[in-house]
C-alpha cells in the first residue's frame, strides 16, 4: 500500500491558519508540523533563486517534500519569456538549476505543469509536453491539463496512453464541470511512483472570474461528505497502483485549504492535531506568547 500524503498548495496564503504574530519567516516550519507534503506556486509567477529553495528545504524536517509548479512560460500561459529572462530554452535552464537545493536535499517530490485552458489537445501540444518530459529526464514529471480536449471520448484513453508512455503523471482534478476549460476527474494512474489529486473546490459561479484573486476564484469550502466521495478512489484505486499518493487542497480562502486537508487527514484514519473553534490545529496558550512559535 503507497503512503498518502495530504497537504495544502502554497503554504503562505492560508491567512488564517497561522497564529497571530507568526513571522512571516516562520510560516513554513510551522505548516510542516502538521502537513507531510506542500505545493509551491510561487514559482508559477516567477524565476525563484535557488537560495530560496534551500531554505525551504532546511526549515522542514527529513521526510517532508515538495511538488514545484513551473514558471508559466514553459507551460504556454506566457506566448514568451518576460523581459530580462532570456529566451524559453534559458528559463528551462533558470528554472531546473534553481530547484537543485530541493534534489540534493531529497525534498524534490514531483515538477508540476499545469497547462491553460488554451493549451488544447494537438500535435504541436503533444509535443510540447513530451519535450517537458525530456528536458527533466531524472525528474517526477506531472501534468495537469485544464482543457476537455484532453479527456472527450475515445481521446481520453489516447491521453492516458501518452501520458503512461512518457512517464509523466497525471494530475486528477475535483473542480466545477462548466466550460470547455474544465476537466472531468479522470482516476488513472499513469506513473506508478505517484499520483496526484489536486481540489480546487466547486463554485462555478468564480471559474472563469478574472481580475481577481485566486482566493476569490477558489472560494469553496468542502464539506466532509464531499471529501468521502474521494476516499474510495484513493484507497481502492490509487493507493494499489501508485507508490505515493498526493491530495492537495487549492481551495485558498482564508483558512479553507488547511481545514479540509485535516478533514481529509481524518477520513482516511490519519493523525490529527487537536483543532480550535476556527477548524485550525490549536496553538497552546492561544495567540499570545508566539515567541515560543520561532522556529528558526
Amino acid at each position: 500500500m503507497s503512503e498518502i500524503r495530504v497537504g495544502t498548495c502554497a503554504w503562505s496564503d492560508h491567512e488564517d491558519y497561522f497564529p497571530k504574530g507568526l513571522p512571516q519567516g516562520d510560516r513554513l516550519a510551522y505548516y510542516a508540523r502538521h502537513f507531510p507534503i506542500v505545493e509551491v506556486d510561487s514559482s508559477f509567477y516567477r524565476l525563484q533563486p535557488p537560495k530560496w529553495y534551500a531554505s525551504w528545504a532546511a526549515k522542514t524536517p527529513p521526510g517532508f517534500v515538495f511538488n514545484v509548479k513551473a514558471y508559466g512560460a514553459m507551460t504556454k500561459h506566457h506566448r514568451e519569456p518576460r523581459p530580462g529572462e532570456g529566451d524559453l530554452a534559458e528559463v528551462f535552464r533558470h528554472f531546473d538549476f534553481s530547484v537543485q537545493p530541493l534534489r540534493e536535499a531529497g525534498k524534490l517530490k514531483a515538477l508540476h505543469f499545469q497547462f491553460p485552458p488554451w493549451f488544447t489537445r494537438k500535435p504541436e501540444n503533444l509535443e510540447w509536453v513530451q519535450f517537458c518530459r525530456e528536458f527533466f529526464p531524472e525528474d517526477i514529471l506531472a501534468v495537469e491539463f485544464r482543457h476537455h480536449s484532453w479527456f472527450e471520448g475515445p481521446v481520453r484513453e489516447e491521453t492516458l496512453a501518452f501520458l503512461r508512455r512518457i512517464r509523466a503523471v497525471n494530475v486528477i482534478c475535483d473542480e466545477p464541470q462548466v466550460g470547455s476549460g474544465a476537466v472531468p476527474s479522470v482516476v488513472a494512474v499513469t506513473d506508478p511512483r505517484l499520483a496526484i489529486v489536486r481540489f480546487h473546490g466547486r463554485n462555478k459561479k468564480t471559474w472563469y472570474i478574472k481580475g481577481e484573486s485566486s482566493a476569490q476564484r477558489f472560494d469553496y469550502l468542502y464539506s466532509r461528505d464531499e471529501l468521502q466521495e474521494w476516499v474510495p478512489p484513493v484507497q481502492q484505486q490509487l493507493a494499489p497502483e501508485a507508490e505515493e499518493v498526493h491530495l492537495l487542497m487549492n481551495n485558498n480562502r482564508a483558512n479553507y485549504a488547511v481545514r479540509n486537508a485535516l478533514d481529509m487527514m481524518e477520513l482516511l484514519g490519519q493523525h490529527v492535531p487537536e483543532r480550535d473553534e476556527r477548524g485550525v490545529p490549536a496553538v497552546a496558550g492561544g495567540s499570545q506568547g508566539n515567541e515560543q512559535l520561532r522556529l528558526f
